[in-house]
């Protein structure tokens, strides 16, 4: 059976691997198509798309959307926007720097918990010099300056929702991203949404215009997959599943490795019925 993984990221934003690395480890994981979700950007298209036909490996055109609702980060995952339209590139542009403000904060409150860490230090850690900056970039420089021990340690202690450095400044909400895909021809998804645990927000997205919920991420459990695929069900939306993978960092696969959490082709062909492709 033909497998999609529909949630990745590169070096276009936060991910190690570019879309080239990216399509080999597909590939060599057995996957047919994958879709690129990087974080308020489509920079990597069309360039990763054309490379993709170059292996036979389908590229399937995403973003994931950064939101902000009751002060938590909510994130909505969209495919098949115009990634071409003005309208569309300039609200993302937007969104970006937003991203670019709250990195800055967080940089601000380790620096006032005694961290020592400067934003020249974070930009360095891209791999890409004009990929979006994110939390994984900053928690690659508290690893490599000795202050956790790992990514992940970073996140708990300081880069979490929970984490003492966690900062958000006003975004858009969940609904005017969704808005913002439907605008842009694409089809909305929410995102992990086992990591809000939050039905009703859910149930709030489908009331306008959510079409599919990532029931299958690394991050869930077999609660979460049975709570979201049931309200899928319940409302006849498109359930999604993807690895969220960004890449290697310190020699560990960050959030799954490309493929671990995948869809039959035919989800994926349910999305393209949507966006009229």
């Amino acid at each position: 059976m033909k497998r999609v993984d529909l949630h990745s990221h590169t070096t276009a934003s936060d991910g190690t691997f570019t879309p080239e690395q990216s399509i080999a480890r597909a590939l060599a994981n057995g996957l047919s198509a994958f879709a690129i979700t990087d974080h308020d950007t489509v920079a990597a298209f069309p360039h990763a798309i054309e490379e993709g036909e170059k292996y036979n490996v389908e590229i399937v055109p995403g973003i994931e959307i950064s939101s902000v609702y009751e002060g938590k980060d909510v994130h909505v995952l969209g495919y098949y926007m115009d990634y071409t339209d003005e309208k569309f590139l300039n609200r993302v542009e937007e969104l970006r720097n937003v991203r670019n403000t709250r990195n800055q904060m967080i940089v601000d409150k380790l620096v006032s918990l005694g961290i020592p860490i400067t934003m020249d230090e974070v930009r360095s850690r891209r791999t890409d010099k004009n990929g979006n900056i994110g939390r994984p970039h900053i928690a690659q420089v508290l690893v490599d300056k000795g202050v956790v021990a790992s990514t992940q340690e970073a996140f708990d202690k300081y880069l979490s929702t929970s984490g003492a450095a966690y900062t958000n400044p006003p975004r858009i909400t969940p609904a005017e991203a969704v808005q913002l895909i439907l605008d842009a021809g694409g089809v909305p998804v929410l995102a992990h949404p086992g990591l809000y645990k939050n039905v009703e927000l859910a149930r709030e997205l489908i009331g306008v215009g959510l079409k599919g919920i990532e029931v299958f991420h690394p991050d869930h459990g077999p609660e979460d997959e049975a709570t979201y695929g049931s309200l899928a069900d319940e409302y006849g939306l498109i359930k999604t599943g993807g690895s969220d993978f960004h890449g290697i960092r310190n020699g560990k696969v960050f959030h799954g490795d490309l493929g671990e959490k995948s869809v039959p082709k035919q989800t994926l062909n349910r999305i393209k019925e949507l966006a009229g492709k």
